[in-house]
């Protein structure tokens, strides 16, 4: 499930499986349905 939350006078969408941040909901929805909470391969 993909949490909205207020950081630095932003909105942003977060995956709650891994907690990575994304701009945009559609964004933060296309990852979570892959994500298998490991360790991404790239700095967040």
């Amino acid at each position: 499930m993909v949490v909205q939350t207020e950081r630095d006078d932003a909105t942003w969408y977060e995956c709650e499986t891994c907690g990575m941040l994304f701009d945009e909901q559609s964004a933060a929805a296309d990852h979570e349905k892959h994500c298998d909470d490991s360790d991404p391969s790239y700095i967040q």
